[in-house]
């Protein structure tokens, strides 16, 4: 009878040993099938519908922006077995709405914008701060991204403010972007990196406001006449985080995503957008005052908002 009952307490022990180490090492366990199964979604599940609604709905002024990520997204995340991961480098003066859509990215695959543990951002000013420790920068960023992937095929990896990027850092990552590359216990393939610059902007804007004194819509610009020399200026810029760096001359990037600079009908919907989050979307008068109190640049022909949508959130509380 003895010997009957330490077997049963025996087992009950074992029972409850194996149930509270399997809720401490759940991420650990998580992470382990991740690695090996094809079928383990790591929190994934996209709403590709809301992501294009969300595009076309709450990002204004960018026709480009919206089919170009649109199409990138969607084509990424129905393909099981991609050949290369999607990379997107992104162009244009502060407030455009950049991040808005690194953002709208994230929260429309995994749910949340930023709080997922297989959505990683990176700035510059934080992790990269010093020019003369570049080697060391290079060492811990591809031990970064490779330890995530492990975890998780299907991360997004965000590099804010690449012109402050120390040039020669991102190159550690060329293997990890093209098709050859081979990283055990997981299929790199299926990754997202995102790249946020203000590199380019003269030129989009340039371009911009040229075809706007031809007559030319803003909506009639293709992208293609822009990519071109949005790669030749990261490439030859120096304070760019691509400058010289063969992730350009390989065309390891999907897409380069001019991002236009911003009229006044554009800030004005931004700033309807931020009264209407606050239960106000009634304040036209606000919406008015917003519009009229940015400035707009260029000085003889100001067209287009000098900081974008940057400081609608201030200026709305500033007449609210």
């Amino acid at each position: 009878m003895e010997l009957r009952s330490e077997g049963v307490a025996t087992m009950i022990f074992t029972l409850l040993l194996i149930y509270y180490s399997s809720l401490t090492a759940g991420f650990e366990i998580k992470s382990i099938f991740c690695s090996i199964s094809d079928s383990c979604d790591c929190d994934f599940k996209p709403d590709i519908k809301g992501l294009e609604w969300d595009l076309y709905k709450n990002l204004y002024g960018q026709h480009m922006a919206q089919d170009i990520v649109s199409e990138a997204v969607v084509s990424c995340l129905q393909n099981e077995n991609p050949d290369r991961p999607l990379v997107l480098s992104f162009h244009g003066a502060s407030g455009t709405g950049k991040s808005l859509v690194s953002s709208m990215v994230g929260r429309h695959i995994y749910g949340t914008a930023m709080g997922s543990p297989y959505i990683h951002q990176y700035v510059p000013t934080l992790h990269f701060p010093s020019a003369d420790r570049v080697q060391q920068y290079r060492s811990d960023l591809k031990q970064w991204v490779e330890r995530n992937l492990t975890a998780c095929a299907r991360s997004i990896f965000i590099f804010d403010e690449m012109e402050k990027m120390p040039p020669g850092v991102i190159d550690v990552l060329e293997p990890h972007l093209g098709p050859f590359h081979v990283l055990f216990q997981t299929n790199y393939r299926k990754a997202i990196y995102i790249f946020i610059s203000t590199v380019g902007q003269d030129i989009i804007n340039k371009f911009t406001l040229e075809s706007q004194q031809a007559g030319i819509d803003r909506e009639e610009i293709r992208p293609e006449e822009l990519e071109e020399v949005l790669a030749d200026a990261v490439y030859n810029t120096r304070n760019s985080g691509f400058y010289q760096s063969r992730i350009i001359t390989e065309k390891l990037i999907t897409r380069f995503v001019p991002f236009l600079p911003l009229r006044r009908r554009h800030v004005e919907r931004c700033a309807q957008r931020e009264l209407c989050q606050r239960g106000e979307c009634h304040r036209a008068d606000v919406v008015s005052s917003v519009g009229g109190a940015m400035n707009y640049m260029p000085q003889d022909s100001p067209y287009f908002s000098s900081t974008g949508c940057k400081l609608v959130p201030a200026k709305v509380n500033l007449f609210l």
